[in-house]
């Protein structure tokens, strides 16, 4: 699979090094020259010197051979520019860094609903820790074929859980509204924004992500995986 990041601060590289070690194909973008050389000594990836939001340059990444734009920059703007720009251009998913929730809203209208919140994220992890629990514990019990997959509630999904028509071997088991974690009820009613985590066998990710993709936070976790 292929990854392209706009931007090469710590979150950037961090993840670029564990791509690149499973054998993924990488490239960084940077505005800051000195930047790329001194990674380029470092990391056996392509880069690209420049402003990442800017349409021209994105488009030598080649958008049509990305399976990820990973925008994260330390600049929220940037950000949600670069994305914007990457989803015009064809890229197949993108992923956007936003460090002021106050973002998070405008970058939802906007259709970018692939967010990473570091802080949010983060802090909860914390939380979790201190209180002794552990945030993968589910995902540790996904084995075999079973997979779990999530996505955000589009306006057409505000239906009951049953009403889904989700694929045989599918189940919703919770979601979260308003960072708060429900367990359904068949005749639950889901709203726009909700994140909604489905089980799943391994045959129906294809047709999950072939409905949700286009609008939608999704991703997909195998036994042992992040």
């Amino acid at each position: 699979m292929r990854a392209v990041f706009v931007g090469a601060g710590a979150l950037s590289v961090t993840t670029a090094r564990r791509l690149l070690q499973g054998g993924h194909e990488v490239v960084l973008i940077d505005r800051d020259k000195a930047r790329i050389e001194a990674l380029s000594a470092e990391l056996d990836c392509g880069f690209l010197h420049g402003d990442g939001s800017k349409p021209a340059l994105l488009r030598e990444a080649d958008p049509g051979l990305t399976d990820v734009l990973f925008c994260l920059t330390g600049n929220d703007q940037t950000n949600i520019l670069a994305s914007l720009a990457g989803r015009s251009l064809g890229f197949a998913r993108v992923v956007t860094r936003i460090d002021d929730p106050e973002f998070e809203h405008l970058s939802l209208e906007l259709g970018l609903e692939d967010i990473v919140i570091p802080s949010r994220t983060i802090g909860r992890y914390l939380a979790d820790m201190f209180e002794g629990r552990d945030h993968l514990d589910i995902i540790a019990l996904i084995k075999g074929e079973a997979r779990v997959f999530s996505f955000v509630a589009r306006e057409e999904d505000e239906k009951p859980i049953a009403e889904l028509d989700l694929p045989e071997g599918s189940r919703v088991m919770f979601f979260h509204r308003d960072d708060r974690f429900t367990l359904p009820e068949p005749d639950t009613r889901l709203r726009r924004g909700d994140e909604v985590m489905i089980v799943t066998h391994s045959r129906n990710l294809e047709a999950l992500h072939a409905r949700w993709s286009s609008l939608a936070r999704h991703r997909h976790h195998r036994p042992g995986g992040a």
